[in-house]
């Protein structure tokens, strides 16, 4: 079975094209439009191990909200197309990632319920050109489409540094998650 996806979205705010193989090695080839997001989705497919390709233009000349989002939900959506009926997975997963001086925590469940819980922290309006306040909308947005039940939380005093190690734990919870470990379906309910 091949764990592949192709999403494309467009709206009169953005236009996105996402290609993703969990089964990857981390290639990456990334451009949104905001070079903060870039280096965070490709520090994502390496970190997770899932070829990802993602070509994004988005209103960014109003700010950088509408792409952010919209990268969350094609994100979420290529996730649940390449996982099929998630029969085998592994399905709930946590990392606890460091960088510097800062510390981040992500738990989830591919449920096929999307629930959200964030504690994030941030000092600063932005990271580079990505506004702090999106981090938390970009992960409520994968979640959403992805029927994730996410936990995320990170503290620390450098943003960039906070921002880093969240992306990274999502990249190593995901990919713990998405392995296949045995052939059931990992439910009681004998769905997910």
């Amino acid at each position: 079975m091949k764990r592949k996806s192709k999403i494309q979205r467009k709206t009169s705010e953005t236009e996105i094209y996402l290609e993703m193989d969990i089964d990857g090695t981390g290639k990456y080839q990334v451009e949104t439009g905001i070079q903060f997001l870039n280096h965070m989705l490709e520090s994502f497919a390496r970190h997770s191990l899932f070829d990802l390709k993602v070509e994004a233009t988005g209103d960014t000349e109003i700010d950088d909200h509408h792409t952010v989002e919209d990268v969350g939900i094609v994100l979420g959506d290529a996730l649940q197309e390449a996982l099929g009926d998630k029969k085998g997975i592994r399905r709930m997963a946590h990392a606890l990632i460091p960088m510097d001086e800062s510390l981040a925590m992500v738990a989830i469940d591919l449920s096929g319920r999307n629930y959200t819980v964030l504690d994030l922290n941030f000092h600063q309006d932005k990271v580079g050109d990505l506004s702090t306040e999106n981090v938390s909308h970009f992960l409520e947005s994968l979640a959403q489409t992805g029927k994730i039940n996410l936990h995320a939380r990170c503290e620390g005093e450098n943003d960039h540094h906070q921002v880093e190690a969240l992306f990274k734990a999502l990249a190593r919870t995901l990919s713990d998650a998405t392995r296949v470990v045995h052939e059931q379906m990992p439910s009681t309910k004998g769905v997910l």
